[in-house]
């Protein structure tokens, strides 16, 4: 795997095909099952880490919890910041590395979504972020992950695909299974009319019983699993890995 999440080119280029209108107008449905899932019936202290440009962080903010966004990218937190403005809402963005970010007990909850785990090249480094995350919760308080899991992507592979996010704008997307199943490697390309940018990335899977040992191996008391944040089963006919850690 490489360095691929630190290139800001990468994130500014691809931000139309992965945070569209239509992403934007589901985040806070997608908040109402991510707390259900959490079983929160109160305002409470939020971490969301790789929290992009903020979709859930700003939803969750609406509903009058106290959320605070991490994220390495500054073109992402600027976006963020923005539309909090827009929306009206009181909440914190800010840059860091989530590999070393932590706040000891500050938060009852924190929340990954639309996978934003797997990136590092080194395992031990995901296992920093669990860890630097369970030292954040306060004791109690519970963590949702939402990934694609690698028996979800296994089930679904195809090798290439391409798609029109908007009028005039291609994407591309080739795909390769690394080694062992140990992760996926894309290629995307994006179009729009004779100019071209591409890109390769590769992340990490993670099958639910991996992730559960990670995740107790962090201290985690508790994982459950889910196969959408809907919370149907995790079994063969799930379209996610979702998962709930207890501290």
């Amino acid at each position: 795997m490489s360095q691929w999440h630190e290139d800001d080119a990468f994130w500014k280029a691809f931000y139309p095909v992965m945070f569209s209108d239509a992403r934007w107008a589901v985040a806070e449905g997608e908040v109402q099952s991510v707390l259900s899932l959490l079983g929160v019936t109160e305002p409470l202290d939020v971490l969301d880490f790789c929290c992009g440009p903020g979709r859930h962080t700003i939803a969750m903010a609406k509903l009058g919890h106290r959320v605070l966004g991490v994220d390495r990218t500054e073109y992402y937190l600027q976006i963020g910041r923005q539309r909090a403005e827009e929306a009206g809402v009181d909440l914190v963005f800010e840059q860091g590395d989530v590999r070393t970010f932590r706040r000891a007990e500050g938060f009852d909850c924190a929340v990954s979504l639309f996978t934003s785990f797997g990136y590092f090249d080194d395992p031990a480094d995901d296992l920093k972020v669990l860890e630097n995350v369970y030292a954040s919760l306060r004791p109690g308080g519970k963590l949702l992950m939402d990934l694609s899991g690698k028996e979800v992507v296994a089930k679904a592979f195809t090798q290439r695909g391409w798609s029109e996010p908007e009028p005039g704008l291609v994407w591309l997307e080739e795909r390769k299974v690394l080694p062992g199943w140990a992760g996926i490697e894309n290629k995307w390309t994006l179009m729009r009319g004779e100019s071209k940018f591409e890109h390769v990335l590769s992340i990490r899977l993670y099958s639910g019983i991996e992730l559960r040992s990670a995740l107790l191996g962090v201290g985690f008391s508790r994982v459950d699993f889910f196969g959408s944040l809907d919370g149907d089963p995790y079994d063969h006919s799930a379209r996610r890995l979702v998962a709930v850690g207890v501290k």
